[in-house]
């Protein structure tokens, strides 16, 4: 196609809410327009961009023995209650109820339908193991949508979930993701790190994130090049710093109520220091 055809429009001015110079660049070459704050619709430029990096996801996925589903957007609230997370993601959540005001929530993550579908579906160790990927749009009603498509209320996600037979299984399929992702993050071309990271409402007991290197975002790392221990700025630990002979005289810590204490001030005056 000429690009005389294409269906797209230039930007001469900066976007005034646009912060960020992926954000800037993308309005200004015509790869998308905002629609309300956090949500946006992608011309033909910008879906065909988009949908070359959904490509290096599927291709990685599939090398990787993951099989692709989609998931509906619009989930029951049975699933969350469930799962306790019907009220752990807060105002994040979209939620809506139909006509007969059975409440529904657009999703925010498909764990809980995952479960549910491969419950329903294998019924012995034999099914198993089994991971499922789907690339599917996820809804947040984010309180301040900023970075353009970094934080959105309305996303494209890729999540994949191993059903394992024991603990041995999972750790195999953890492996096989960790190395699909990493030819993902590669093959795009992106400077990334790998920390441990804080599971948050996700829940599990262990948690990394592959972050990339920028000059812009909320997120912070904390990296140790002589061990190459990394981890985001909620999980890195702190430890207390060792005693030495001034600080000898200093009391064990302990956890103590402090009621009605809003200020350092306040504080100040309650331990009358």
């Amino acid at each position: 196609m000429l690009v005389s055809s294409l269906f797209f429009k230039t930007q001469r001015e900066i976007p005034a809410d646009a912060e960020i110079p992926s954000h800037q660049l993308m309005l200004r070459a015509g790869l998308m327009r905002q629609m309300a704050s956090g949500v946006y619709a992608y011309l033909p430029l910008g879906y065909k961009t988009f949908r070359k990096v959904e490509a290096i996801v599927r291709e990685e996925m599939d090398r990787a023995g993951a099989q692709e589903l989609i998931m509906p957007a619009i989930l029951p609230s049975e699933l969350y209650m469930a799962s306790g997370r019907w009220e752990k993601f807060g105002p994040e959540m979209f939620r809506l109820n139909d006509r007969n005001n059975r409440p529904f929530c657009l999703g925010p993550t498909h764990e809980e339908a995952f479960t549910e579908t491969v419950k329903s579906v294998a019924h012995s160790y034999r099914d198993l193991p089994v991971t499922l990927y789907q690339i599917q749009h996820k809804y947040r009603d984010e309180k301040r949508p900023r970075f353009g498509v970094m934080r959105s209320r309305e996303f494209v996600m890729k999540d994949a979930y191993s059903f394992d037979r024991d603990d041995a299984g999972l750790d195999r399929s953890y492996r096989q993701m960790d190395a699909a992702y990493r030819r993902i993050f590669d093959r795009c071309g992106l400077d990334y790190i790998v920390v441990d990271a804080d599971s948050g409402a996700m829940g599990g007991s262990g948690s990394q994130e592959f972050m990339v290197k920028s000059e812009v975002g909320e997120a912070g790392v904390a990296f140790c090049p002589a061990c190459g221990y990394a981890a985001n700025d909620e999980k890195a630990p702190c430890a207390a710093p060792a005693a030495t002979e001034s600080s000898a005289a200093v009391p064990a810590m302990e956890s103590v109520d402090t009621p009605a204490v809003r200020t350092i001030e306040d504080l100040t005056a309650f331990f009358g220091t």
